[in-house]
């Protein structure tokens, strides 16, 4: 896996400050995506066990909420083993702190049974479409795309 780039103290991708991974590679190449930077899988940087520790170091500040992971897409084949790595160990070192996910792929379509969920707090799913992009949206840049605690949606089925 790659990544583009790390924010150790940002307050636009989810509530409170927050520490953003942005990971490299995506496919869906979305019509007016905010981050096209991040669309080939070869830009950014190695993600390595260093940038893990990296990650969780920024996260203990008292000051950060949790840790939001966006892309690219951290869900694609090509990323989401990494994803899950860096979202296990964060959740087990800080069970107190939320992770959040920006994803193009569908939770109830095609995240169902990823190791994934087991670590996510919220799941911010759906594709960007322009035509539908709404910026009075919280967390979120098309009205098609759903804001999702996802303990609530495993357990609504």
């Amino acid at each position: 896996m790659r990544y583009n780039k790390i924010r150790k103290m940002d307050i636009s991708n989810g509530p409170g400050v927050r520490v953003s991974l942005f990971v490299q590679g995506c496919t869906f190449n979305c019509k007016g995506c905010f981050n096209q930077e991040t669309h080939d899988f070869n830009g950014g940087k190695e993600f390595t066990d260093d940038t893990v520790e990296h990650i969780l170091k920024l996260c203990e500040n008292d000051n950060v909420e949790g840790l939001s992971i966006l892309g690219g897409e951290p869900l694609h084949p090509k990323n989401i083993e990494g994803t899950t790595k860096l979202a296990k160990t964060f959740k087990e070192k800080m069970p107190n702190k939320t992770l959040w996910i920006w994803t193009g792929y569908l939770f109830d379509r095609d995240l169902q049974g990823k190791e994934i969920l087991n670590y996510a707090d919220v799941i911010v799913d759906g594709q960007f479409v322009e035509e539908l992009k709404n910026p009075t949206l919280e967390w979120r840049g098309s009205s098609n795309q759903r804001v999702i605690n996802v303990r609530e949606g495993i357990k609504n089925g």
